[in-house]
Formats: structure tokens, sequence, C-alpha cells
């Protein structure tokens, strides 16, 4: 029930995201004066609607997204009433055409920044000194955190009631020990103690460590478990020693503000999103055969894009391990995500339209310069093929990650 409860409150959280966007459109249009004739959330045939003004609002039976109707979009659009000319969208200055088309996005944005503001004086946002390559953590010191069991066989996941415990719990190890020796070879990072460890047989062994500053020894029994060598975590597995233990990082993982350095803190990690963002986009056309290879039977790879459909079984997921703070950042990410896409110069997004509009002002602003005539406005007609084409892309890609979702999903959770 917990999962269900995740997946329809993650649903909504998309459904209200996505009705704010429309609502960005639509009153920033009325701001500026243009005819908005219709506002719905969802699509398909009409539930419910009434009408105030010269506006339709209402509800779809179909729950996925919304529109506004904003009149005369294009030169080519037959929606203007007679009398309703200068209200026509194509006939404001361009500026407020872009602000009205970005508004969408930068609603986005701003439940994304809200979200991450608030994150970051309650939970907190990722800390910018925690190591982030895996080199960087076996570069820690060897501080240990004990490990509730020891999973045997390789696999990341809870411990079940049969695992064994770990050795260092049961050899009375606690959680800030550092470890300096494992039978008598030095250790000094958590890398050199990974090494020792496996490089040790199982069974037992003398760890020393320290403890409030006084050097100490304990007699453990090291499990043996099935893993990959460190330095090819894809590897094929093989039998070593394992202590039941995790790194105590040096750095906590994240930090929390007040609600002043929260916005420093919130402008920061926007930062570093958008530039992961503008990766991840760069990467997209590398990851089609990932998405294929995990429909027709490979592992799916955790670094393959997703859909709506699986933002919303990780957001379920989330929810049933009560991980609210993972349900919270996914709804930031989304956010995130649609606003830089949608702003993307390409028709039909709203950055198509963007585009479209300020290649015209800047043609017209060279024709008056060289002194040509200005060529009036652009054709969207002649640019439907084109609209086509990314429309047909876009939705086989939305098709291949929804169906890479539905049979093999990405899972951020055992179940």
């Amino acid at each position: 029930m917990s999962y269900l409860l995740g997946v329809v409150l993650f649903a909504l959280a998309i459904l209200i995201s996505v009705s704010l966007h429309e609502a960005g459109h639509m009153l920033t249009a009325k701001a500026f004066g243009m005819k908005v004739t219709r506002y719905f959330v969802g699509f398909g045939p009409t539930l419910w609607s009434f009408k105030r003004g010269e506006t339709e609002y209402g509800i779809k039976g179909i729950p996925l997204g919304g529109f506004c109707k904003i009149v005369g979009m294009t030169p080519q659009d037959d929606d203007v009433e007679p009398g309703d000319e200068k209200r026509a969208m194509w006939r404001y200055p361009v500026w407020k055409r872009t602000i009205v088309m970005s508004a969408g996005s930068i609603t986005h944005f701003a439940l994304a920044l809200i979200a991450l503001w608030i994150i970051a004086i309650t939970a907190g946002l990722p800390n910018p000194k925690f190591p982030s390559t895996e080199d960087g953590f076996k570069a820690e010191p060897a501080v240990i955190a004990l490990a509730p069991c020891v999973v045997v066989e390789n696999a990341a996941r809870a411990c079940q009631a049969d695992d064994p415990a770990s050795p260092a719990e049961k050899a009375q190890l606690k959680d800030g020990d550092r470890i300096t020796a494992v039978n008598g070879r030095p250790v000094s990072t958590w890398g050199d103690m990974l090494d020792v460890v496996r490089a040790t047989p199982p069974g037992a062994a003398t760890v020393t460590f320290e403890r409030d500053g006084r050097p100490q020894e304990a007699r453990v029994d090291l499990a043996a478990v099935q893993r990959p060598p460190l330095d090819d975590p894809k590897g094929a597995t093989s039998s070593v020693s394992a202590l039941g233990v995790a790194l105590r990082p040096s750095t906590p993982p994240r930090v929390e503000y007040g609600p002043i350095a929260a916005f420093g803190a919130t402008a920061d990690f926007t930062g570093t999103m958008a530039v992961q963002t503008a990766h991840a986009m760069q990467r997209i056309p590398q990851k089609v055969p990932a998405l294929w290879s995990a429909i027709t039977g490979s592992e799916r790879d955790m670094d393959t894009p997703i859909s709506v459909v699986g933002a919303t079984r990780l957001g379920g997921e989330a929810v049933e391990n009560n991980a609210w703070l993972v349900f919270f950042m996914l709804f930031v990410s989304l956010n995130f995500f649609i606003g830089v896409f949608n702003l993307l110069p390409l028709l039909p997004l709203d950055g198509g339209h963007i585009a479209i509009a300020w290649f015209e002002r800047a043609r017209s602003w060279l024709y008056a310069r060289i002194g040509r005539r200005d060529p009036g406005r652009v054709d969207y007609l002649k640019l439907m093929p084109f609209t086509y084409a990314v429309i047909l892309i876009g939705g086989a890609f939305t098709l291949l990650t929804v169906t890479a979702d539905v049979i093999n999903p990405i899972t951020l959770f055992s179940r």
C-alpha cells in the first residue's frame, strides 16, 4: 500500500507541476492583454468546467497534463475572432511573447528552487566537499560505521533474517573506530583497509584500531563473501573476506542551512544541477542502445534516461522505504529537467516558439540596416515537416523509455 501511495502522490505532483506550467502561460498572457479562451487540467472528454469572463476553466477525463489556449499564437492560426485581431499573440512585442512562452519553464524552475530551499533548511543539501568518486572514498581515513549484517552474495540489498551478523559488531567494535592494521599489516585509508581485509583469508584475524585516540585490538572472525575486484565493479566475483563495516566519511554527506544561507546554497546546487542536466542531455543519444538492450533482456544501466513512468515508480519506492528525501529530490530533478528541456529551440516546444520570435526580430533589424523590406513573419506551415520530425523522434524515444521502465525498471531499493 505504501508503494501505491507513493506512486499516486508522485503522479499527483507531476500533474500539479504541469498544470502550474500551463497556468504560467495563461497568467502572463492575460497580464499582457492576450486573449486566453481555455485552461484545462488533463485531456480527453470534459468532466467539469465553468466559464469566467472570456476563459473556460475545467477538468478533462485523462489526467495526463493540461493545456491553455492563447488566441493567435502564430500568424497562420485561424482562431482569431473579428475585433480580437490586436489581441492575437503573434502581434505582441517579442519580449512579451518570450515571457509568456518561457513562463511554463520558469514555473518548473520556481517549483524546483522552492523545494530545494525547503530541503536545504530541513534535511540539508549534498555537501560539495563530500567525496564524489570511488577513489575519493578510498582516500578517506578508515573510520568505520558498523553494518547490521553481511550480505554474502554480491547484491545491494537490505539485511534479511538469515544474513550473517557483522563480524566487527560481534567483536564489539563501534561506530567511529579507526582501523589501523589487520593481522599486523598497516592501514591508513579506507582503500588500504579494503585491500588488506580482502587479501586476508576468512576466519580469525587481529584488527588493530583507535578509539578515542587510544590504540586497541580485537579478535575478529572475518566473513566469506562474493565480491568483484575493487578496480572492476562489474567483473567476475570471487570469495573474499569482509569485516561487516561501512565507511564513515570524515565530512558529512549533507549540510543543513539557515533560512538566509539556504538561498546561496540553493543557488550553488542549482548551478551544479544545471551542468549535470546539460551533460545528461548530451548523453541521451549514446544511451539509446542501452535502453534497447534493457528491453531485450540485458541488465538496466542506472545511467539510462527514465520516463515519467520510471520517475513515478521511483517515487513509489521512495515512499515504500520511507525515503521522503529521495521522493522530493526526484520531484526537484524532474521539474528542473522539464524546465530545461522545454526551452530547447525546437518546435513544438516553447523554446521553438521563442527561437522563431527572436529570429524574426533579428532578421527585421538586419533588413532595416541594409535597406531591404522586412520579410515579415515566419510561415509556420513551412516548418511543419521539421515539427513532425521532432514529434516523431520524441515520441519514439518516449515509447522506448516507457517500455524500458515497465519491462526492466531502474530501482533504488531492493524490494
